[in-house]
């Protein structure tokens, strides 16, 4: 049986290929950071969502290494069996406090906890109203609730409140959106948002995993950098990202909320436990925040300037003053060959093309570091010029 199927198979990667659409795995040979080590030798990383450059902080590996001494390696367990460790509680105290957020629960990715919240609320007499460009793990959380599903285009406040119209016969409603958009750089205008929930009696769910820790003045996130911390009810997030850049994910959320999906989320009561090391990393993280200003500082200068000289060089970027600097490309194959002669020159990027973005709508997304230096930068955008005449021969 398997030789059909893997004839097929075969013509569905030849055909990918053929499309410009095959996306190879680099292998890193050093730690992430700034700069890291791959087959070509030592080249700018201009790819990682590694925001305030704590993926290596010296800090967090001496934290890291501790918990291993102390808390050993990992749980063998789910939490409610015996997978439950002080540092655990500790994580999702100090998270909740930090998100202005009555609880929160450790997941071991933002996917599950996106894929454990919508299932266990929402039922066949409630309603989701989904931004239409929300992450993979919103939509695919969506798909396993019974709830009725509804889309609006992204951040069309217009259409968002005419599906709140049209779902007033609803239990429960529930607005979900990222906070940031990770193909675009674009913000959730989370005010409004939330002031259309209040209108019509619903609740409001942000992701904000592209946001928490270097977005708002403390770096709480997209709520907090429109002032609704107190109006949003459900926060899911990642500690994958600018909060360390490991791995896992949480819920903050109302404390019931957070009480019901330990009963019944299964991504929850069906995964192992987050590995303790990467909880008790995460709180040396937490610490490192409260005093990362200058970080936050840095990492805004260096995106500002990306932006700036690379609009300058004339190239097209979507509009905003996120980290996230998506360079348009259009064409998918053209996109892939710009990422190859950058790396060429230096510069580790990757070119993103459907189904991750729509069609002909390729690009070469840059996300910028705190760890990033000003040369680091200039170098980039010099790169970028230089593979630009290249590809036009």
């Amino acid at each position: 049986m398997y030789a059909s199927v893997r004839d097929d198979l075969r013509t569905t990667l030849d055909e990918i290929r053929a499309a410009g659409l095959y996306k190879p795995e680099r292998v890193i040979g050093s730690p992430q950071s700034a700069s890291v080590s791959v087959a070509s030798g030592e080249v700018l990383n201009f790819c990682a969502n590694n925001y305030l450059g704590l993926a290596d902080h010296p800090e967090v590996v001496a934290a890291a290494k501790e918990a291993l001494d102390r808390w050993g390696y990992g749980m063998a367990s789910v939490r409610f069996i015996c997978g439950t460790q002080d540092v655990h509680k500790e994580l999702e105290t100090r998270l909740s406090a930090f998100l202005g957020q009555e609880d929160t629960i450790l997941y071991s990715s933002c996917f599950d906890a996106n894929g454990g919240v919508f299932e266990t609320l929402l039922g066949p007499d409630d309603a989701v109203i989904s931004d239409a460009l929300n992450h993979a793990s919103i939509i695919d959380g969506i798909r396993l609730s019974k709830a009725r599903r509804h889309r609006y285009a992204n951040r069309d406040l217009v259409e968002l409140e005419q599906q709140l119209k049209e779902t007033q016969d609803a239990r429960r409603r529930l607005i979900v959106t990222d906070g940031v958009f990770s193909m675009d750089g674009y913000v959730a205008p989370l005010a409004e948002i939330c002031d259309l929930a209040d209108r019509y009696d619903a609740m409001v769910m942000v992701d904000d995993s592209h946001a928490v820790g270097f977005v708002g003045p403390g770096g709480r996130g997209t709520p907090e950098l429109h002032g609704v911390m107190d109006r949003v009810d459900i926060i899911t997030g990642t500690l994958g990202k600018a909060l360390g850049g490991a791995s896992g994910g949480y819920v903050a959320a109302r404390a019931e909320i957070v009480a019901l999906l330990r009963q019944r989320s299964r991504p929850y009561l069906f995964s192992n436990s987050l590995a303790p090391v990467i909880a008790a990393a995460s709180l040396k993280v937490l610490d490192l925040l409260e005093s990362a200003g200058d970080l936050r500082d840095r990492l805004n200068a260096n995106t500002a300037l990306f932006r700036t000289k690379m609009t300058e060089a004339g190239f097209e970027i979507l509009p905003g003053d996120h980290a996230i600097a998506p360079v348009m490309i259009g064409d998918a194959a053209e996109a892939g060959r710009m990422a190859e002669l950058l790396l060429e020159r230096g510069v580790y990027v990757i070119g993103f093309s459907y189904p991750v973005v729509p069609m002909d709508k390729a690009r070469i997304r840059v996300q910028l570091s705190a760890a990033h230096s000003t040369e680091d930068v200039e170098r980039a955008v010099a790169a970028f010029i230089d593979a630009r005449q290249t590809l036009k021969g």
